[in-house]
């Protein structure tokens, strides 16, 4: 481990350490200075499994492009378990979940890949999916706590030192999941709650747990009448304001819904997603937010919709923007910024679409592989990263009026999370480290 308090080369300096160099005064001013500047530098965070804002939109930054497992790797850290969460990340520190010897897991390591804790909450579940885990939902931090949900059902609040602020169980109090997959919605920030989707065979509901102390704040049925799996999701919910309404928006069982935070009744509901009803017809990608506008893939890789958000009651007919049977993806979450929106599909097409018309600005492709894509594109300035499950992470150069692919960046490990992009450096979460790259 590096020396604390003086890091060699063109690193930081501590105070005491300045003064054991005997330094001028104005030289201990200039360099302290310094100190601080760069400290503030690492005060980007990235709080939920899409991000700041929740978009898949990173901060700018000047990130890393070309890397491998050895290439331009600061550190990597072998991690306790299985898991395909993102990492989430407040200032200095980093939370990972994970298996650990059977049990559920919440990690948190430093800027230099040095372990600070770990927690285990419970018995895991493991996930039945050769990419999947019992810690698919990302953990969440608002840089005082940070909460995690697992796949056995365990919803639990720790510092971010460490320390159990409380812990329970959906399962155990609401009814067994009846997913056929592994649990993949992640929870979000609603106010003084945190709100959970649960949308699977059957009986399925929302529900917000108070950040203080874990109970129920309000529980919602959104159960609907659908054909077998098609009512299953494995969406994360999206809180937004809508002309002015804080809105929580959920995706799954063939419909798109609006929910008021204080109560989680339902604002407004479009529908027509599935008009044959079909059976089958899980989704697991989130749609993609831009300018008010939701951008949904659906029918499994084969159609996507757009939809105006607001509004009350069945807003179908009048929200509606477009629809496509030729566009869609099954995996990856689509990523929306200025009005325009990025679908990256299973195979590694890309198609970068007008968000109110639906029509196609420029598509283009990733060199293909029997490998697919199941983590979802983040997006850092002009750079989207794209993920394979066979350890291939791509680096694409976009602009509007095109695509280039950079890199073809292999980690030599399987993938399944998104990777983070924060502080200038790049957060790739493996089947079997962690990896914290930078540029040279």
């Amino acid at each position: 481990m590096k020396n604390p308090d003086i890091l060699r080369d063109n690193e930081i300096y501590s105070s005491s350490a300045l003064v054991k160099l005997n330094l001028s005064m104005d030289k201990r001013i200039f360099l302290l200075g310094f100190l601080t500047l760069s400290s503030s530098a690492l005060a980007d965070n990235w709080p939920q499994w899409r991000g700041d804002a929740g978009l898949s939109i990173a901060k700018p930054g000047d990130y890393p492009t070309e890397f491998s497992d050895t290439k331009n790797v600061e550190w990597k850290v072998k991690l306790p378990g299985v898991g395909s969460s993102t990492p989430a990340v407040w200032e200095d520190k980093i939370f990972v979940t994970s298996g650990s010897e059977g049990q559920d897991g919440i990690f948190a390591y430093d800027w230099e890949g040095n372990p600070i804790w770990g927690k285990t909450l419970g018995p895991e579940r493991a996930g039945k999916h050769k990419n999947g885990s019992g810690s698919n939902p990302s953990p969440i931090t608002d840089g005082k706590n940070v909460f995690v949900y697992y796949k056995s059902g365990t919803v639990a609040s720790l510092t971010v030192d460490g320390e159990i602020n409380w812990q329970t169980n959906l399962q155990e109090k609401y009814g067994e999941d009846t997913l056929w997959w592994d649990l993949g919605t992640s929870p979000v920030f609603s106010g003084e709650n945190i709100v959970i989707a649960v949308m699977q065979e059957g009986e399925s509901y929302v529900v917000a747990l108070k950040q203080s102390d874990g109970t129920e704040a309000w529980k919602v049925d959104r159960t609907f009448e659908v054909q077998k799996e098609t009512g299953q999701a494995y969406t994360t919910p999206f809180v937004t304001s809508i002309d002015g309404v804080d809105t929580i928006v959920i995706w799954g069982a063939d419909r798109l819904t609006g929910h008021a935070p204080a109560t989680g009744k339902t604002m407004w509901t479009c529908e027509g997603f599935n008009p044959d009803d079909k059976a089958m017809w899980r989704v697991i990608a989130s749609p993609a937010f831009t300018d008010g506008i939701a951008v949904i893939p659906f029918g499994r890789t084969k159609f996507c919709a757009g939809v105006k958000m607001g509004g009350t009651g069945n807003i179908t007919e009048s929200a509606r923007l477009w629809e496509r049977n030729d566009l869609g993806v099954d995996c990856p979450s689509p990523v929306g910024r200025d009005g325009k929106v990025y679908l990256l599909s299973d195979r590694g097409q890309i198609n970068y679409i007008d968000a109110k018309t639906g029509k196609d600005i420029w598509k283009g492709a990733i060199p293909r592989a029997a490998a697919k894509y199941y983590s979802s594109p983040i997006l850092a300035g002009d750079l989207l990263y794209c993920a394979r499950e066979d350890g291939m992470l791509a680096t694409v150069k976009i602009s509007d009026t095109g695509m280039e692919v950079l890199s073809q960046n292999q980690m030599g490990e399987r993938i399944a999370a998104a990777p983070v992009p924060v502080n200038d450096k790049l957060l790739v979460r493996c089947v079997d480290h962690l990896f914290c790259i930078s540029k040279p």
